[in-house]
């Protein structure tokens, strides 16, 4: 019973995440092993995503945006619980996408980054919700 009121309260507390409008379809009706490089405008609404916050300290610009693109392709098209691999020049990881849910008209994803740099290991999670126009939101 715990565990059920503590769902319908994580639920309710990320229905903040829902837009207006029907996007297309969400990640569970994508194919887990295709997908090009997500657009600029596509990556950069992720906001830095989880790479951008203190698990991404100390890697490059460029192994940053690696990370952010195994982000994007994580959430929007790994099959749960598949990690995504990268590998920058000054660190390595992987990110791990939990099963889509829906919240009312937007679904969402929470995830995990796994950064290897410096001889240190350091993770972070997060939840995001996807946008109409393809691009994943975090929440804050």
């Amino acid at each position: 019973m715990k565990v059920q009121l503590a769902l319908v309260a994580t639920i309710l507390a990320l229905s903040g995440c829902t837009t207006m409008g029907g996007g297309p379809a969400g990640p569970s009706a994508r194919p887990a092993s295709t997908g090009p490089a997500a657009p600029e405008t596509i990556i950069s609404a992720l906001n830095g995503g989880l790479i951008g916050g203190a698990v991404g300290t100390g890697l490059s610009d460029s192994d940053r945006r690696i990370a952010l693109q195994a982000e994007y392709k994580a959430l929007e098209h790994t099959a749960a619980g598949k990690p995504v691999e990268w590998q920058g020049s000054r660190g390595s990881g992987s990110v791990t996408a939990a099963q889509p849910y829906r919240v009312g008209s937007q679904d969402c994803r929470q995830y995990m980054q796994t950064v290897y740099a410096g001889g240190q290991t350091r993770s972070a999670r997060a939840t995001a919700c996807r946008n109409p126009d393809g691009s994943w939101t975090p929440l804050t």
